[in-house]
């Protein structure tokens, strides 16, 4: 509230790709976006208001090794409605009136939740250089490989879901299909003796709640303006482990024994450096 006392610019939709699940604004002053829940939820999802809540309450009591941008709840707060722009309120109305109502001049929004903004990783490997795609990319798959060591698993896998922080380190902030690690299983695909079943729209093998497949994780995996390739290729000569399910297995086993892995929340360039022995005189 106190930066709107000392500002002037509107609310407006944050960039980015429009969520199916939440409605997300920001003020292009204030590194902050504010994430409301919708009232319907675009196909495919196939979650609950509840539910997506209780995955929010996960993420502020787990532990985020770094990797995962805090969301801070709210209830019942009122804004000038002047300072929305009229095709946000207007859409926020549409697509969240059971949070968003207009009261006189206010707009008053029943539940809310705010994070630190940071760039979305998939216009980052759109609109940066080469060199820090790729740098971007590879630090993208160590953020799934500490998520996972932190029995978290994203759920969905697409750049749009992680950004980079102006430190340069790539975090996840989109919370609707966050599950825990230990809850899923990661299989292979069967191979069929029909060549029919591999034309099929849907698939020819049975597939349970939690089941996983990570060999389909490339064509989800996408890297925008990757023309020549570069950046999958070097993400792919670090991380291309994360396309099998031995590696989830193998984590899912070091957490059953309770064997941690050290993490570290900056990228190496901005650590802190140990200094030598009898450095500080």
């Amino acid at each position: 509230y106190r930066h709107l006392d000392h500002s002037h610019d509107k609310f407006v939709r944050a960039r980015g790709t429009p969520g199916m699940v939440m409605a997300v604004f920001t003020l292009v002053s204030f590194n902050v976006v504010f994430k409301i829940i919708k009232d319907r939820f675009d196909p495919p999802k196939n979650t609950t208001r509840d539910a997506v809540k209780r995955r929010y309450a996960l993420v502020y009591n787990h532990d985020r090794v770094g990797r995962m941008v805090e969301a801070w709840e709210f209830e019942n707060l009122s804004f000038d409605k002047d300072r929305f722009d009229p095709e946000l309120l207007e859409e926020l109305l549409k697509t969240a009136s059971e949070s968003v109502r207009v009261k006189g001049d206010s707009v008053v929004i029943s539940h809310v939740y705010t994070e630190r903004q940071v760039y979305p990783l998939n216009l980052y490997l759109r609109e940066m250089s080469t060199a820090k795609a790729v740098a971007a990319a590879i630090d993208w798959g160590w953020a799934i490989k500490d998520l996972a060591a932190a029995n978290v698993f994203p759920g969905d896998l697409f750049t749009k879901n992680f950004g980079v922080t102006r430190h340069g380190n790539v975090v996840f902030y989109d919370y609707d299909e966050l599950t825990l690690l230990e809850e899923c299983r990661f299989r292979t695909i069967p191979q069929s003796d029909d060549p029919a079943d591999e034309m099929r729209l849907e698939p020819w093998f049975s597939i349970e709640p939690g089941d996983v497949f990570p060999e389909q994780f490339p064509t989800f995996m996408a890297f925008p303006r990757d023309v020549d390739h570069e950046v999958r290729q070097r993400f792919d000569e670090v991380h291309s482990d994360l396309y099998t399910p031995a590696f989830w297995q193998d984590v899912q086993a070091s957490l059953a024994r309770s064997d941690l892995p050290d993490f570290f929340p900056y990228v190496e360039d901005v650590r802190f450096r140990r200094r030598p022995s009898g450095a500080l005189g």
